[in-house]
């Protein structure tokens, strides 16, 4: 397999037989497809490649096709079912205090050996704010039972950072990439109706669910991909199929199901030398106390926000409560969406004490682990009693 310069991958899918697709974000089936892939088959399905050839008005040997050659491609950089994972496991996001010598390093070892820390993003501001001494973000998930605050500490002890902030998510807002659907997307474009409160609430698994669901979110290989993707995850969990499926049915039914999703890579160029984006902004918001849904629900309809939460900065932060995410490829684009969500909370009398962005520079988005078997072998690699990890 190679990429042409024309932005089309080659490949024998038989001996005799070579074919060229194109693996381009402009191609117009390939646009058409990702428009439905990146963010719109939501929660558990039998057949997601069918539904998004139902959506996307395609023949599903022709989805199957494009979305495994750019995934071999590095186009599309993951195809995976997700999961609620704030529902699964504690959660939060995190802002570190590194000193700056020590900054790549800490980014380069939480990116690279804790699978535990998702989002790993260096960002800055655009002046000396109220928590601009925090350069480095990541998300941070802990299976049920262990400490968010010790693996922090844990984390400090081996990358040097001197300090961090935990930031758990009291109620989300919105949450779903579709980069490509955003794509041209006007500044105050938003839904007539306002964004659904989604709750953080816990919801413990049995060690059988937690089989189905850990073969569930495994990301796919181009070629598993297929009409029947879960035949083969069933065999793996080593549960007959119809459970599988009644299983992960029943989770999505509990609200641990995500969407299934292709991923494209957020800021770094793709083999083709596109960018998909290039600024990714971290939106942060002060709004009265007791206004926290409110605020979240308009701030969430906006169609620009990737996510938004209601989390609480403190102090270090002048108080922030809610913060969301936008990205674009040109930076006055990206702050014309925010000055039109700043001006449309004014004018329905949500008052914003304070406002800043964080745009984020070096990046490695991965999902969080969330397994305890996964936990517990992780704190032995590093030499931790995962006991002493416990809550």
């Amino acid at each position: 397999m190679r990429v042409r310069a024309n932005g089309s991958i080659a490949y024998n899918r038989h001996p005799m037989n070579s074919l060229e697709l194109p693996v381009s974000i402009q191609d117009p089936i390939n646009a058409q497809i990702l428009a439905v892939s990146e963010d719109r088959i939501q929660g558990f399905l039998p057949d997601p490649m069918g539904e998004i050839a139902r959506l996307s008005g395609l023949d599903v040997g022709v989805v199957i096709e494009r979305i495994g050659a750019m995934l071999k491609a590095g186009t599309i950089r993951r195809v995976r079912q997700t999961l609620m994972a704030t529902n699964l496991a504690r959660g939060a996001l995190v802002a570190w205090v590194v000193d700056p010598e020590k900054l790549n390093a800490a980014f380069e070892w939480m990116s690279q050996h804790d699978p535990f820390s998702g989002h790993v993003v260096i960002r800055s501001t655009d002046g000396q704010t109220a928590g601009s001494i925090y350069r480095l973000w990541t998300t941070l998930k802990v299976p049920q039972g262990y400490s968010l605050q010790k693996h922090g500490e844990l984390l400090c002890k081996i990358t040097g950072a001197e300090r961090f902030l935990l930031m758990p998510a009291k109620r989300l807002f919105a949450l779903g990439v579709g980069h490509v659907r955003r794509r041209g997307m006007e500044p105050g474009s938003k839904s007539d109706e306002l964004a659904d409160v989604i709750d953080t609430e816990i919801v413990e698994l049995t060690p059988r669910e937690w089989d189905v669901l850990t073969e569930v979110k495994r990301e796919f290989t181009p070629e598993e991909l297929s009409e029947n993707l879960w035949r083969p995850r069933a065999a793996a969990a080593g549960v007959p199929l119809e459970e599988f499926l009644r299983t992960a049915r029943s989770l999505n039914d509990r609200g641990v199901i995500g969407r299934f999703s292709t991923f494209l890579e957020h800021v770094k160029p793709l083999s083709t030398g596109e960018r998909v984006t290039k600024f990714n902004a971290l939106f942060h918001w002060a709004v009265p106390k007791g206004r926290e849904i409110d605020a979240g629900r308009q701030v969430g309809r906006f169609h620009i926000m990737t996510h938004a939460y209601w989390r609480e900065g403190g102090d270090e932060f002048a108080n922030v409560n809610i913060m969301g995410v936008a990205h674009g490829t040109d930076k006055n684009v990206v702050l014309a969406h925010k000055a039109a969500i700043d001006a449309y909370l004014a004018e329905i009398g949500i008052p914003v004490s304070y406002t800043n962005v964080f745009w984020g520079g070096r990046s490695e988005i991965k999902p969080s682990e969330i397994a305890p078997k996964a936990y517990e072998e992780w704190c032995r690699s590093q030499g931790v009693d995962p006991s002493t990890m416990k809550d």
